[in-house]
């Protein structure tokens, strides 16, 4: 795996370069890179305005400020954002113990995750009358994998911060555990609602936890929902504010419910179109022209989402299999688009969340 993260890295490196030397700007180091990511995340985690908030109010005592409403992920504009954006500090502090950035993450995470903070969060999931769907299912996939990542990082403050964290995670995981069998069909979109994408990092977490209760549920509920899906209609992607692929995130899922053999059969029924010769252009990188516009800015992470979830399809394929080259040589355009758009200059609308998406595909961390 080291190997192939380096082979990654080095192709990115390579496109910034090229695509730099074209610019005539000077290509950022690895380390650069990486500290961009963790930039973007510590300069919103704790910024409480411009904000969007998603309460429903019962009455005016429920009106509030996002920090009173969320003590612990009240920045970066969204609940949610504010959830993966501490998940890319961990990351960043556990991948890379030597970065420059590394003293103030820790300071950031310990700033959030303090006993009150998160018994705070974890009232404003018990209130009454406001029903399991709040940032169902994004926002909660994507905290259980910041607790995936305290799991797996080796350092006591970590394991202190998964401790305080553990009633909240608790809690959505009775949400979600409640949730599925209820379910009669997938969300077959390419925003927050979709399921395909969420129950890969919430299987992933079960892994982790080792949960097997919830893990199960999971992939029974993948597998009646999506297991007889078939040419999945791919030319009607994207959608003008798409940051996931429908079809692409499912079969980035099923891969983690199937065995290889069977997992390529399904592919071919399910994709058809993907070619057998190496070609890249079947499925064209995505352009953003108003970066200001936050639904528009999507299509950034739509690259960033589709290059690692065309590595995790690449990575359950036989090698001999004649699909691979197609599907990594799309994954390296839309790996070098979705890139650049976090390196150069970009609006709040981007900074606050594309830095998580980066991390999340430069650290290899959707193959397990």
């Amino acid at each position: 795996m080291k190997i192939k993260a380096m082979s990654l890295s080095i192709a990115m490196y390579c496109g910034i370069a090229f695509a730099a030397q074209n610019d005539q700007v000077i290509a950022p180091s690895k380390d650069q890179v990486t500290d961009r990511f963790a930039e973007l995340a510590l300069e919103c985690v704790h910024k409480e305005y411009p904000n969007i908030i998603k309460h429903m109010m019962t009455s005016k005592d429920d009106v509030k400020t996002p920090k009173e409403l969320y003590p612990a992920f009240y920045g970066c504009f969204d609940w949610h954002s504010s959830v993966h954006g501490h998940w890319l500090l961990a990351r960043i502090a556990s991948q890379y113990p030597d970065s420059e950035h590394y003293q103030d993450i820790i300071a950031s995470l310990n700033k959030s995750f303090s006993q009150a903070n998160i018994q705070g969060e974890l009232a404003y999931f018990n209130r009454e009358d406001t029903g399991t769907s709040f940032e169902r299912p994004y926002g909660l996939a994507w905290f259980l994998q910041l607790t995936s990542e305290l799991r797996e990082w080796d350092d006591p403050q970590a394991k202190k911060w998964l401790a305080t964290l553990m009633p909240l995670e608790d809690k959505i995981v009775a949400n979600v555990g409640d949730w599925l069998p209820k379910l009669s069909f997938p969300i077959r979109v390419g925003e927050h609602s979709q399921t395909a994408f969420a129950f890969g990092l919430m299987l992933d977490w079960s892994e982790t936890a080792n949960n097997t209760v919830f893990n199960q549920l999971l992939k029974s509920t993948v597998s009646r929902l999506y297991t007889n899906d078939v040419n999945c209609p791919l030319a009607y992607e994207p959608s003008g504010q798409d940051f996931l692929s429908p079809c692409i995130a499912e079969a980035d899922l099923m891969r983690r419910i199937l065995p290889p053999s069977e997992y390529a059969t399904w592919l071919t029924s399910f994709l058809p179109s993907i070619p057998q010769n190496g070609d890249s252009h079947w499925m064209s990188v995505a352009t953003v022209v108003d970066k200001s516009d936050g639904k528009l800015a999507h299509l950034d992470g739509l690259n960033l989402s589709r290059a690692w979830m065309l590595e995790g399809i690449a990575s359950a394929l036989p090698a001999n299999d004649k699909r691979v080259a197609a599907i990594q040589s799309a994954a390296r355009n839309h790996h070098q688009a979705g890139i650049n758009s976090v390196i150069h200059d970009m609006h709040y609308m981007g900074s606050h969340w594309l830095g998580s998406f980066a991390t999340y595909l430069t650290t290899e961390r959707g193959l397990r």
